[in-house]
């Protein structure tokens, strides 16, 4: 009768450790900031200062937080705000570069 007392969460997507994870949820969430930045000003042409650079910072803090991620939550919106950070790097290096086409 164990099993009756515990949910059963090791085939739930979000299933967690049930520890706290300050470090991990704070790159989470500035990965997801930077990325939704960086998808959102990518469909304007003349943001794309903002969109390559937050692209690319929301890249680097994305992989790191790959590296030192804990549980499949933290992953699956890391994954999500590395596409996003991908999306608005390479549209807005297409649409002038991280110096606006001075370099």
């Amino acid at each position: 009768m164990a099993q009756a007392l515990r949910p059963n969460t090791a085939g739930s997507l979000f299933a967690t450790d049930d520890k706290r994870h300050p470090l991990q949820d704070a790159l989470l969430a500035v990965t997801l900031v930077l990325g939704l930045t960086a998808f959102i000003t990518s469909f304007f042409h003349s943001l794309h200062l903002l969109s390559s650079w937050a692209g690319l910072a929301g890249i680097v803090v994305g992989a790191y937080g790959q590296w030192v991620s804990e549980t499949t939550r933290e992953r699956f919106g890391l994954i999500l705000g590395l596409g996003a950070a991908g999306v608005g790097f390479f549209i807005g290096m297409a649409h002038g570069g991280l110096f606006g086409g001075v370099l």
